[in-house]
């Protein structure tokens, strides 16, 4: 039986041997070749880029205490709003002036919600912070085609890439207001890789903080999918990545196939 055993292990060996001289098999192949990347929350601290944007505006418009009078309801107003563009329910042009018409409705303020929308605009993108360890993972991975996608207003996300260390390291800027539709919806991909040339969908993958955008609009166009999740959010609605990372370092052993952990177990 031993000799067998044996036997049997000697020729897997050449099996592989062969395979590894044909170059069928390569024990340094990457697990994906494209890699999408959200933007805010993701790559870009969202949450310090606004606040410095929305600091600003206020002070622009003469409201030295807006920020601290009026942060938490325009939170709750733009996240209402977010929604309802991700359900097709608003247009984006149409998020950047409502959440503000909204907003000072609420508190009595007599402002002009496009204009204070248009500066707000014009300060966030100037904003550039990133998320830790998104410059060291965008270096490790150069040998992929590397893509953002993007529900943001599309001259505010160019702008920040540009003016940031990692505006040159993309393939394809996606950005929704030019593709006609916004994550989740599968249109959006579509539109992304007919500009990649339509690469395999088993060699794509989609990083990003959010379940209902990123990760159901990976699931929705059948790409696998990672969520980021830094706070350790538990998942709701019953939308399931197929790995849950809260260190952004960790794309890079999974883009690689070289994480032990495999798929994440369905949330």
């Amino acid at each position: 039986m031993e000799s067998k055993a044996v036997l049997r292990n000697i020729d897997y060996l050449r099996l592989l041997v062969q395979l590894i001289y044909k170059g069928e098999f390569n024990v340094n192949k990457k697990k994906y070749e494209i890699v999408i990347f959200d933007i805010d929350d993701t790559l870009f601290d969202f949450s310090l880029s606004e606040h410095a944007a929305l600091h600003n505006t206020f002070m622009e418009y003469e409201m030295p205490t807006g920020f601290a009078d009026m942060h938490d309801s325009y939170r709750a107003i733009s996240k209402v709003l977010w929604n309802d563009l991700e359900q097709g329910k608003i247009a984006l042009h149409e998020l950047g002036v409502e959440r503000f018409r909204r907003l000072f409705l609420e508190h009595g303020a007599d402002k002009d919600p496009h204009s204070f929308s248009s500066s707000y605009l014009q300060y966030l993108g100037k904003e550039t912070h990133l998320m830790e360890g998104a410059v060291e993972v965008l270096g490790s991975l150069t040998d992929c085609q590397l893509v953002i996608m993007t529900n943001g207003f599309g001259e505010v996300q160019k702008a920040r890439l540009a003016n940031s260390p990692i505006g040159n390291l993309f393939e394809e800027i996606i950005i929704s207001e030019e593709a006609g539709y916004q994550k989740p919806h599968p249109a959006i991909f579509d539109y992304a890789f007919a500009k990649l040339g339509n690469p395999l969908k088993e060699r794509s993958i989609i990083v990003g903080d959010s379940l209902t955008s990123d990760i159901q609009g990976g699931n929705n166009f059948g790409i696998d999918t990672v969520w980021f999740n830094p706070k350790r959010k538990t998942a709701s609605k019953g939308i399931r990545p197929t790995y849950e990372i809260q260190d952004l370092l960790e794309v890079v052993d999974i883009v690689k196939g070289q994480t032990g952990a495999g798929k994440e177990e369905p949330l």
